[in-house]
C-alpha cells in the first residue's frame, strides 16, 4: 500500500465518524433529491433540460459543500496535536496532501453517485440521451475538485474549524459569484475575475457541452492549490 493510499484511507475512517460532516452531507442529498422532483414536474420529457436546470440549482451548495469536506483536514490536525506526527512520519508533503484531497473527493464522488439514482429513474421511465447527463457530472467532479483544493490550503493555514469552514464558504462564495463583476465592468482587471468565476466554467458542462478552457481552468486551478498547501505544510516544519 503506498503512502497516498494509507493517507486517504486513514481520512476515509474519519470522515464516516464525523457528525460535522454526517449532518449536512444528509441535508444536501435531501436537497438534491427534492429539486430533482420539482424539475421532474416543471420540465416533463426534457432530460438536457432538467440537466442543465439541476446542475446550475446545486451548484450554490457546493461552497457549503467543499467547506465542511475540508474544514477538518488540516485544522483539526492542528488543534489535536497530530500534525507534528504527520510532519516527522516518513510521509512527503504531497503524499499528505494529495491523501486528504483524495479523501475528500471520495466523499464527494460518493455522494454524485448516489444522486445519479435520481437520473436512474428518468432512464427507466423515458429514453433520454444520457451523455448530457454525463458531462454535467463531469462537471461537477471537475468543479468540486477544484472547490475542495482551496478548502484544504485554507484549512492548513489554521487550527479552528470554524475558522475553516467560514473562510472557505466566503472564499468559495467569491469565486461563484465573480463573473458578476466583469458584467458591471468592461475593464481588464474585471474580466480577469470574471474570469476566475467557477460558475461560469462550470455552465458549458451543465448544457452537455466538454470545452477545453474549462477543464484545464479546473485541472490549473486545482493544482495551484495544492501547491500552495504543500508549500503550507513546509512552512510548518520550518517554523516546527
Amino acid at each position: 500500500m503506498t503512502a497516498i493510499q494509507v493517507t486517504w484511507l486513514r481520512e476515509v475512517r474519519a470522515f464516516r465518524g464525523a457528525f460535522s460532516c454526517g449532518v449536512p452531507v444528509t441535508a444536501f442529498l435531501a436537497v438534491c433529491g427534492w429539486m430533482f422532483v420539482m424539475l421532474l414536474r416543471r420540465n416533463e420529457g426534457s432530460a438536457l433540460q432538467i440537466q442543465s436546470i439541476w446542475g446550475l440549482s446545486i451548484a450554490p451548495w457546493l461552497p457549503i459543500l467543499s467547506a465542511v469536506l475540508t474544514m477538518r483536514l488540516f485544522a483539526e490536525e492542528k488543534r489535536s496535536g497530530t500534525i507534528e506526527l504527520l510532519l516527522t512520519s516518513p510521509l512527503r508533503d504531497f503524499e499528505i496532501v494529495l491523501g486528504k484531497w483524495l479523501a475528500a473527493m471520495v466523499l464527494y464522488w460518493s455522494l454524485l453517485v448516489i444522486s445519479l439514482f435520481d437520473f436512474a429513474i428518468l432512464l427507466f421511465m423515458s429514453s433520454p440521451d444520457w451523455k448530457p447527463i454525463l458531462v454535467g457530472y463531469l462537471g461537477l467532479l471537475l468543479q468540486g475538485g477544484a472547490m475542495i483544493s482551496l478548502g484544504i490550503f485554507l484549512s492548513s493555514t489554521t487550527r479552528n474549524q470554524i475558522v475553516a469552514v467560514a473562510v472557505t464558504f466566503f472564499a468559495s462564495l467569491g469565486l461563484w459569484v465573480a463573473e458578476a463583476v466583469s458584467v458591471f465592468n468592461t475593464a481588464a482587471w474585471a474580466r480577469a475575475v470574471g474570469y476566475l468565476s467557477i460558475l461560469s466554467h462550470y455552465e458549458p458542462f451543465a448544457r452537455g457541452l466538454i470545452q477545453s478552457k474549462d477543464v484545464i481552468f479546473f485541472a490549473t486551478f486545482t493544482f495551484f492549490w495544492l501547491f500552495l498547501t504543500v508549500r503550507s505544510l513546509e512552512s510548518l516544519r520550518w517554523r516546527a
